[in-house]
């Protein structure tokens, strides 16, 4: 029997098209922008769909009153529309006041605001049907393999400017390449995405889910080879924020899938071990370059007048500075990746994202979007003894939130799209609706 092509049905397909191609986000933009140009316009696929999903869930909570009535009765939906509100009205008055650029602007709340609205609009969707909530692992685990295969073949046997080939140019999208303090012997892959960083913040989740999976009968093998496999590409991606967050990713999977006894042993006996190993180690090669290098992202013999950790550490006081004396914030734009566009205006990136949405929307806006990270963590937690999706999401979820206080991960569009739309995949509940096929 023919299926019947409806617009929730044709829903789920937008959406299964965004967390399948995301991972693929930089690569694509880069390589279709020197077939035809337009490098700016392409990077933004992925919104274009979003505005059209967003069209598609207003209709629906236009036509459907039990769909609207739990929609707008949820607290974590009220939450982000203050959120929302509060941005566009101190961007206004940025605006107005010339503390910000139109482009700078407009770019900013893209950055802060798309991954709210594509979790609330995946949240929709997934209401509808429970087509996303079935094909979630395909969606994530078929382009993670691809990805963690081409980052391994990047750090070992691909010459270094391969993707120069593909357009990549750090002049005028991205660097083929990635490296330790401008040592070029020491790399930093970044496979399909926009950085090493972006893919370090990426594999956590992939690694969240792995580790829940290994174990289990089904495709033992297969999952064990890929978990290896995403773990030296987290090692080449040299993201150390990612190291400790997927570190705390796999403890909160292994805190909730071991029996009790078994798990208090491991704990010991891994944080004993880890430590020996640990001491061991910097006994050892405490004047090895490669090791300060991999660890620290300096060495004894660095030529680099300014380390990477020193310039974090500086952002990040700076980021301070400004939250104290202005703690209105200055609105969006003038902090984080979207203030390089504002204009005359000297660029702010203060390495942490928490520090930036301070800058941008005040200590009002801090409170506001750690309450809805509190929330959704909450919401989470609270079925992931009945859904693998949810232990998966809060797991990461943990390791992530660790990455963004030194990076401003929810900016990138890889993780911005994948998480949240796997969170509003997993948080989507059934509601009696009037026309469910709508």
């Amino acid at each position: 029997m023919k299926q019947r092509i409806t617009v929730a049905r044709l829903s789920n397909y937008l959406v299964a098209l965004v967390l399948a191609l995301v991972p693929f986000h930089g690569f694509l933009t880069v390589f279709g922008s020197s077939l035809v140009g337009h490098y700016t316009a392409l990077r933004l696929w992925d919104d274009v769909l979003l505005l059209v999903l967003l069209g598609v869930s207003c209709w629906w909570l236009a036509r459907d009153k039990p769909l609207r009535d739990w929609f707008f009765g949820s607290l974590l939906v009220r939450l982000i529309v203050a959120y929302t509100v509060l941005s566009l009205l101190l961007g206004a008055v940025a605006l107005a006041k010339g503390d910000v650029t139109v482009k700078a602007l407009g770019y900013g709340l893209l950055l802060n605001l798309r991954f709210l609205a594509w979790f609330l609009a995946v949240l929709l969707t997934a209401q509808k049907s429970d087509w996303l909530k079935r094909a979630w692992l395909k969606l994530l685990l078929i382009p993670a393999a691809l990805v963690v295969v081409f980052a391994v073949l990047q750090y070992t046997v691909l010459p270094h400017t391969f993707l120069s080939h593909f357009g990549y140019n750090a002049d005028t999208n991205i660097a083929p390449i990635e490296t330790i303090n401008h040592n070029r012997h020491y790399i930093r892959v970044q496979s399909t995405l926009r950085g090493a960083n972006p893919l370090g913040a990426y594999l956590v989740v992939v690694l969240s889910v792995l580790g829940a999976m290994v174990g289990r009968k089904q495709r033992r093998v297969l999952i064990t080879i890929l978990c290896i496999v995403s773990i030296i590409a987290l090692f080449a991606s040299g993201s150390r924020s990612a190291w400790i967050g997927a570190v705390l990713a796999a403890g909160v999977v292994g805190l909730f899938r071991m029996p009790a006894g078994i798990l208090r042993r491991n704990i010991l006996f891994g944080t004993g071990a880890l430590i020996i190993v640990l001491a061991a180690l910097g006994m050892v090669f405490r004047h090895n370059t490669a090791l300060q290098n991999a660890l620290f992202h300096t060495a004894d013999n660095s030529t680099v007048a300014t380390s990477s950790n020193e310039a974090h550490t500086s952002a990040v006081r700076g980021g301070l500075k400004d939250i104290v004396h202005q703690p209105l914030g200055d609105g969006p734009g003038t902090a984080g990746p979207a203030s390089v566009y504002n204009g005359n205006h000297p660029a702010r990136i203060a390495e942490n994202y928490y520090v930036q949405i301070a800058q941008e929307t005040g200590w009002i806006g801090l409170v506001l979007f750690v309450c809805i990270l509190v929330l959704v963590a909450m919401e989470l937690f609270a079925q992931i003894r009945v859904s693998r999706l949810s232990l998966v999401l809060l797991a990461s979820f943990i390791g992530i939130a660790f990455v963004n206080m030194l990076s401003h991960a929810w900016a990138d569009d890889t993780l911005a799209y994948l998480w949240w739309g796997l969170a509003g995949i997993a948080l989507a509940q059934p509601v009696k609706s009037r026309e469910t096929d709508a």
